[in-house]
């Protein structure tokens, strides 16, 4: 039985890679570029829109352990990830092109997927297997087809994209290099911010002007991806608190804390170009560019990309999920990545991952072993599947949504970070048991890091 993924962002090639290395004949449909979303500006697979970061690399915490269970499950988008990793202090973070770039080459390695450039706009439950990974940014007409096949209310919010700045036309004089508390190397260029200028640059924030709204939007902004000029309206010093934090970024020429700090990540193995992290903004471009050169270092700052804002997409995944990730009326429809209910890069692959798994073993007339509670990946899957879902909203992975410990654990230990620690060997271990008991992807398939 051949299995359809709809998508070519993220979840959907880590379904369609995974579900073709188990034996699963794989046709994948991208729209792109017959028909290009708002957002994206290229038809590549795996197009990373936002940020270029997978989050933390630091061990035992909650971004390391849910991609250190997905690389012992051999998940082949971390592969690509690891191979494209640019500098990024304890992060992983990748070189976008370079990125999308290796997707598509395991694709067309593959022989069992076949790739289809155009829309899907219908959804036949006794049509064989389907993996929905269409992403947040799902078209219309499928929008409208999965509303009318859940029955389902089907929700949205606003997700923005930071603004990317030319790295020769940074003003090396006026920054420093520098990793958070001196975690992993320094390679993050710190713009410094005395008060006089954080302040002035908050008020020019404060009367910037908007994109305007189309009638039919509805700002309902993500609490994890506020926009840079609504955290400011929180508060003179919420921006201080928030992206611009200075803790932990001591400027070594001078040996002061400064007042506030703005972070510039690296965009690409040649670091020709870096983004401006958590600067994501609803600002028109002639604003964006007059505010942000306000910033100590970038007076000259030539943009490649400014910021944007775009609508996500997403189910109420509890009212209509099971924790194999299909639907409970339609057992045969699957869904992975953010409209399933999930937030970030690595929680979309990693969803991606046990869709492919969960669709292949159907596919094969098995019944598929959910992943379980003890491990990130169940972790995430639970509160996706039984959040209260009058709110529910997407999620990253975090230590919130994993197993606790038992109560005489708890007890006895109070270092936080030593029960961090603990509860990731605790997921680890879970993780190991249940590979024991599905099909092992193909040999080589497992990155190392």
């Amino acid at each position: 039985m051949r299995i359809r993924v709809i998508g070519g962002g993220l979840a959907g090639p880590e379904a369609a890679l995974v579900a073709a290395r188990m034996g699963a004949e794989v046709d994948l449909y991208e729209m792109r570029p017959v028909r290009m979303t708002l957002a994206h500006e290229t038809a590549d697979f795996g197009e990373l829109v936002c940020s270029n970061s997978l989050k933390s690399e630091s061990e035992n915490t909650a971004p390391w352990l849910l991609k250190q269970e997905m690389r012992r499950a051999g998940s082949p988008l971390l592969e690509c990830a690891d191979a494209s990793a640019v500098p990024a202090g304890h992060a992983l973070a990748v070189d976008r092109v370079e990125f999308s770039r290796l997707i598509g080459e395991k694709i067309a390695a593959e022989p069992r997927i076949t790739v289809h450039r155009e829309e899907v706009t219908r959804l036949d439950p006794e049509d064989g297997i389907t993996i929905v990974a269409s992403g947040p940014l799902t078209s219309n007409a499928l929008s409208d087809e999965i509303a009318r096949l859940t029955g389902s209310e089907h929700l949205a919010f606003y997700d923005s994209i930071s603004p990317i700045v030319e790295a020769d036309s940074i003003d090396r004089e006026r920054v420093y290099l520098a990793a958070r508390y001196d975690k992993g190397t320094a390679d993050y260029i710190n713009c410094p911010m005395t008060q006089v200028e954080y302040e002035a640059f908050h008020d020019a924030l404060m009367t910037a002007e908007s994109v305007e709204a189309k009638e039919w939007e509805k700002l309902e902004y993500f609490e994890g991806c506020l926009p840079l000029e609504e955290l400011a309206r929180r508060g003179r010093d919420t921006l201080r608190f928030g992206p611009m934090k200075p803790v932990g970024l001591r400027d070594p020429r001078t040996g002061k804390m400064p007042w506030a700090v703005v972070q510039l990540r690296v965009e690409n193995l040649r670091a020709d170009s870096y983004n401006l992290v958590g600067f994501q903004n609803h600002m028109k471009f002639g604003e964006q560019a007059r505010i942000l050169r306000m910033i100590p270092g970038l007076e000259q700052a030539r943009f490649l990309r400014y910021g944007q804002i775009h609508r996500n997409t997403y189910i109420n995944a509890p009212r209509v999920l099971t924790r194999t990730l299909n639907l409970r009326e339609h057992p045969r429809i699957f869904f992975a990545g953010q409209i399933a209910g999930v937030e970030g890069y690595t929680e979309s692959i990693a969803t991606g991952m046990l869709a492919g798994m969960y669709a292949a073993t159907v596919a094969q007339r098995g019944t598929p072993e959910p992943v379980p509670r003890g491990t990130a990946l169940g972790s995430l899957v639970r509160y996706i599947t039984e959040a209260e879902a009058k709110k529910f909203q997407p999620a990253n992975i975090t230590f919130d949504l994993l197993e606790p410990l038992d109560d005489e654990t708890r007890r006895r230990v109070r270092d936080k970070r030593e029960r961090h620690r603990m509860q990731c060997e605790q997921a680890l271990r879970a993780m190991e048991e249940w590979l024991r008991g599905v099909p092992p992807l193909p040999p080589g398939c497992v990155a190392s890091r």
